[in-house]
């Protein structure tokens, strides 16, 4: 950690706050997760974004694309060289390197090894933010006690430990909780967003939406209601807790200090598949979030994840994944409505890629969906997405399917994959991460992904190393851009003074 901090200190530059940071510079936080965004994933819905509006989609600006400073993250774990979305949350929400499926543990933590929790769990800076006193959230289209939201409160030894039902009863005796118990316990978080009920109510409570649904009622076995005693623990507080768009509509962020929103079993539905009477857009939830957390005059941290883009890519589904990221892209522009350069740390980065190829020569304009329009030695055409591997995989006769009659824009059209997998894998190149907004000049160059928290912090004035933080107002300076030898003179002029003392 300590050499992480250094790290950032050598990246000051004249576009920013002076060296030493007064709390006056302390601000908002927003981070926007899009779980699995690769490089490719990031140009295919541009165009795809494009193609929704009627063009041709290659010239595309996203919201995210108007971020002035991009760099590089590294993703590896430490124990494998593709990593899952739990150690990567770790890194970038807890600033340390983790193995694969453990969330909030240090390398000493080993997956399903209750015991290795103990003297190893690490905070993220969800946490770093709520001591230093700002309102925090998690706004998430996948369950709330997920690998990526559960770095930001949990520590277990597995990221499948959902409910204490999920765990061994071994882990159990040796005193682990389970995530969703979790979610209660460590931080207080102002307002969660997300799904995940069934994860919260004792088993076989009938889901309020799902009545009939056996696979919707609750599971946990402690027989403990986690909804209603987060409720009773928020006493004196405007608590609410809603499950469906007319209440989550309703919600008003003035009079509102926590909101707990959950709005299905498990994972939120698709994009293309969204109840629009049920379950309100990605966009929506983001703007809420900001409303309630930008009351707290100290500021917030905001972690917004579209998880199911990730999702899309295990099943191979690229129309499902690409308009997953274009939500996720209008949640982004959204919160830049709300919020503002100057006062606001706005960052986007992907926990890891996957093995998705953007490939052949379409002509240009061509559907991101559709088919490269020649053929190829095998006499068979191909779409220009394509996966490295994955459950599209299928030989018939030794030749690939003849795709010439099938609609490859469909939500339900699974992409050709070179190797037979049953759900997609994950990609180890590094993936970028874009900042804007105050100190977001640190993020630039090629990182550890475990940097990203650090500088969060650092930025931000909290978490354990605050040294070059002060609590004086800074000298007001002017908007006018300085030049050189004005710079020159204001750095020499001290020095100078110092030496004819």
């Amino acid at each position: 950690k300590v050499l992480t901090l250094n790290a950032v200190r050598t990246l000051w530059g004249p576009r920013c706050c002076p060296p030493r940071v007064s709390k006056r510079c302390r601000f908002p936080a927003f981070l926007a997760l899009p779980t699995g965004m690769g490089i490719t994933t990031v140009t295919a819905a541009r165009i795809l974004k494009g193609q929704l509006q009627n063009r041709t989609g290659e010239e595309t600006i996203m919201n995210m694309d108007t971020f002035p400073y991009v760099g590089l993250v590294k993703v590896y774990a430490v124990d494998f060289q593709i990593p899952d979305s739990a150690a990567t949350a770790t890194a970038y929400l807890c600033g340390v390197k983790a193995n694969l499926n453990t969330v909030g543990l240090s390398a000493a933590g080993r997956n399903g090894a209750c015991r290795s929790q103990k003297g190893n769990e690490v905070t993220s800076i969800l946490k770093w933010a709520k001591d230093a006193g700002k309102s925090v959230g998690i706004v998430t289209t996948t369950r709330v006690q997920h690998a990526t939201p559960a770095a930001a409160y949990a520590h277990s030894a597995s990221r499948k430990w959902y409910c204490d039902t999920d765990m061994p009863a071994a882990a159990k005796a040796q005193g682990c909780r389970d995530i969703a118990a979790q979610l209660l316990s460590n931080t207080d978080i102002d307002v969660i967003i997300g799904g995940g009920r069934k994860y919260m109510t004792p088993k076989g409570t009938r889901d309020p939406e799902y009545p009939l649904d056996p696979s919707a009622r609750g599971r946990r076995s402690d027989g403990r209601n986690l909804i209603s005693e987060w409720q009773h623990t928020k006493g004196g507080k405007v608590a609410r807790y809603v499950w469906n768009r007319t209440d989550f509509d309703a919600v008003d962020p003035a009079t509102t200090d926590y909101l707990l929103a959950l709005f299905e079993p498990g994972d939120l539905r698709y994009e293309l598949e969204r109840d629009l009477s049920m379950d309100p857009p990605l966009s929506d939830t983001t703007e809420k979030a900001i409303r309630i957390l930008q009351k707290n005059p100290k500021g917030f941290f905001l972690l917004v994840e579209g998880g199911r883009i990730d999702q899309g890519h295990h099943a191979s589904r690229a129309s499902m994944a690409l308009h997953e990221t274009v939500e996720l892209d209008n949640a982004v522009g959204r919160a830049l409505e709300l919020t503002g350069d100057g006062d606001t740390l706005t960052m986007v980065t992907a926990d890891h890629s996957h093995s998705f190829t953007f490939n052949g020569f379409p002509f240009r304009g061509n559907s991101i969906l559709g088919r490269r329009p020649s053929l190829r030695l095998d006499m068979m055409p191909y779409t220009t997405l394509m996966y490295g591997n994955g459950p599209g995989h299928k030989i018939v006769n030794n030749k690939r399917p003849d795709i010439r009659g099938v609609d490859t824009e469909s939500k339900d059209y699974i992409q050709q994959a070179a190797v037979p997998t049953e759900s997609e894998t994950h990609g180890g190149e590094d993936v970028a991460v874009l900042a804007r907004g105050p100190m977001a000049h640190l993020f630039h160059g090629v990182q550890e992904q475990s940097y990203i928290p650090h500088a969060l912090a650092f930025a931000a004035c909290i978490g354990d190393d605050q040294s070059h933080c002060e609590t004086t107002p800074p000298i007001p300076r002017s908007s006018a851009p300085t030049s050189p030898a004005a710079w020159l003179i204001a750095v020499l002029v001290p020095v100078l003074q110092n030496l004819l003392r």
